[in-house]
């Protein structure tokens, strides 16, 4: 009976180079196929590392994972060890690494894995939020309907939720959440981490949205707070703040009492009153 290989998940750099285990460049040089997200990265890194691959390099993205996953499969089989590694981060977080891992555990090869820097905890970490439960919920959908199903599923979700967003798509992603979760709901907004250009920017998911609104650039984490129940009567001062902003940005006043009041679930009455003795109509 011929001996079976090990998968090996590598953990790559999200941002310095020195992060990484420093494990890596002795597996790059020892592995017999290096399955790679970006082949030209993966060169660019072990360049940076001084490491020299020793072994097959092949390409395993999201377009190809399937077929190249049973390909992987044949070679872990042969007896190789067989190592994955992807952009940034943990394979099989938000990037391929799952099917071909699923596959392994179901024909009984070894799976181990160098960990690795993580967008995911590190944005937590960072964020200022409860970090003693969480869940990662990866990329909102795109299309806006399917992305505000999806949040309004998560809305009395009580851990602290991690996702990924597109700079392109963080305005929209962040109003939907606005709505979903309320205007008030804490999040912090995670950009370029360990990088030179490295923020966070932390508030109101409705203030966050306003901000990203000005445009965004770089590789995007953000963390939003848990539901908190029996919160107990929200925040008056605050929902007329959040009025005043959508009034400043073009939205009929009365419009805004009736959105904002909806999504807090305050009276609309109650909330006007509030409005007009603040600003009172001319």
């Amino acid at each position: 009976m011929r001996e079976q290989g090990r998968l090996v998940l590598a953990g790559a750099p999200i941002g310095q180079v020195g992060d990484v285990s420093p494990r890596l460049r002795e597996a790059l040089e020892s592995a017999d196929v290096v399955a790679a997200e970006d082949t030209r990265r993966l060169r660019r890194l072990a360049n940076d590392l001084g490491a020299e691959i020793g072994g097959r390099v092949v390409s395993y993205y999201d377009q190809n994972e399937a077929a190249r996953a049973v390909e992987l499969l044949e070679s872990l089989k042969d007896g190789r060890t067989v190592l994955v590694i992807t952009d940034a981060g943990m394979p099989g977080v938000s990037d391929p690494g799952y099917r071909l891992t699923s596959l392994a555990v179901e024909a009984g090869i070894t799976v181990t894995a160098l960990p690795g820097p993580s967008a995911v905890t590190t944005a937590l970490a960072v964020s200022g939020l409860a970090s003693d439960r969480f869940c990662f919920e990866g990329f909102p959908p795109r299309k806006a309907g399917e992305r505000s199903r999806r949040l309004g599923a998560l809305a009395a979700e009580e851990r602290t939720m991690v996702f990924f967003e597109a700079p392109h798509r963080l305005e929209a992603a962040l109003r939907a959440m606005a709505e979903a979760f309320g205007p008030g709901r804490q999040a912090a907004v995670c950009r370029e981490l360990t990088k030179t250009y490295e923020e966070v920017r932390r508030g109101g998911l409705a203030e966050l949205a306003d901000w990203a609104a000005g445009g965004v650039k770089g590789e995007i984490t953000v963390v939003v707070a848990g539901h908190v129940p029996d919160e107990g009567p929200p925040d008056i001062d605050e929902l007329v703040a959040e009025v005043d902003r959508r009034v400043a940005g073009g939205v009929q006043r009365k419009q805004a009492v009736v959105d904002v009041a909806k999504e807090s679930g305050m009276a609309k009455r109650e909330l006007y009153d509030a409005v007009h003795r603040r600003s009172p109509t001319p």
